[in-house]
């Protein structure tokens, strides 16, 4: 396993990020292709025996068990100091007004709440899991800033948005002296590339670490374009993501792998990794393989050749994932 910084911060983390949506308990939430905690285990040790030290997770997982699942399996298997725990804060967690969004209440209330359920008292990362337009950025920042001041959070992070919200968000922190973010955990793989535009450059003038989501582009990149699997056959977000044009990208991807005498999901992942702006892809494992193709992954040279193949075919999309 290789380790870089995230961003321009002084924090080592693992090329590859585990990451958690796939482990809770599947009658919680609308995740029903969640693994349960009995078969979650093992493939946390697995990631943590390849030198995986980076793991993310979010309160709305599995409705808070994803964080209790993971959190109890990193105190067994690994030191607190020795991984970068990661998690996030925004979607709905129960009904009424302060449920929800990135008001100081929701997070200061929230973050006490992940930190229960982590069975820790700092996080390392805590990332707003989307734009909140019914709070002010000002109330957000600030609050932000306060839990790593007070100790509960080490690094602050922002999630799949605009450009011009990520600046001003940035600016306003600026502004006040507040705690800026290091990282941007975005929608971007091979089938979405619409972060290229504005987002990723925004990120590499400021120095922010990219941690693109869904690098896999929900398995598709791992499989013929006709094969369904469980978890697409009720993944309703995932099922508006990608276009039937997308085909042609799928099948540069099988070309590649087998000319590589390689899996798929190495060479997908293979080609982020390429990327001057990537810091670590977030990875979600259901099966010892996914783990082993995406440690196997960070040693795949592609060769420029391969690289024009594999982008070649990309078409623009609507913007997706905010």
């Amino acid at each position: 396993m290789q380790y870089v910084k995230l961003g321009s911060t002084g924090l080592e983390v693992s090329r590859v990020c585990l990451g958690c949506m796939t482990y809770g308990d599947p009658g919680r939430g609308n995740h029903e292709w969640t693994l349960d905690e009995e078969a979650s285990r093992p493939l946390i040790r697995q990631a943590l025996e390849a030198g995986i030290t980076f793991f993310d997770t979010a309160n709305v997982y599995s409705d808070g068990t994803s964080e209790e699942i993971v959190g109890r399996a990193l105190r067994d298997f690994a030191r607190r100091d020795d991984v970068v725990l990661a998690t996030k804060v925004h979607g709905r967690m129960r009904p009424g007004p302060n449920g929800a969004g990135l008001s100081r209440k929701a997070i200061m209330t929230e973050l006490d709440h992940s930190l229960r359920r982590l069975g820790t008292d700092y996080v390392d990362l805590y990332q707003i899991h989307r734009w909140d337009p019914h709070t002010p950025v000002e109330e957000t920042m600030e609050a932000l800033h306060d839990v790593v001041k007070a100790g509960k959070v080490r690094y602050i992070g922002a999630s799949s948005m605009y450009a011009w919200q990520f600046s001003k968000a940035q600016y306003t922190a600026e502004l006040h002296g507040w705690t800026k973010f290091v990282s941007m955990q975005n929608h971007y793989n091979l089938l979405y590339r619409e972060e290229e535009r504005e987002m990723l450059p925004l990120c590499a003038d400021q120095g922010v670490g990219v941690l693109p989501w869904s690098p896999l582009a929900r398995g598709r990149l791992t499989r013929d374009w006709d094969v369904t699997t469980e978890r697409s056959a009720t993944d309703r977000f995932g099922s508006t993501l990608y276009p039937e044009g997308d085909r042609a990208i799928v099948e540069a991807v099988a070309r590649v792998a087998e000319a590589r005498g390689v899996p798929r999901a190495q060479v997908g992942l293979a080609w982020l990794l390429h990327q001057d702006t990537v810091t670590a892809p977030i990875v979600g494992a259901a099966k010892p393989s996914h783990i082993a193709d995406a440690v196997a992954a960070v040693d795949l040279t592609l060769t420029d050749k391969e690289l024009e193949e594999l982008a070649e075919p990309y078409t623009p999309h609507p913007v997706a994932g905010h």
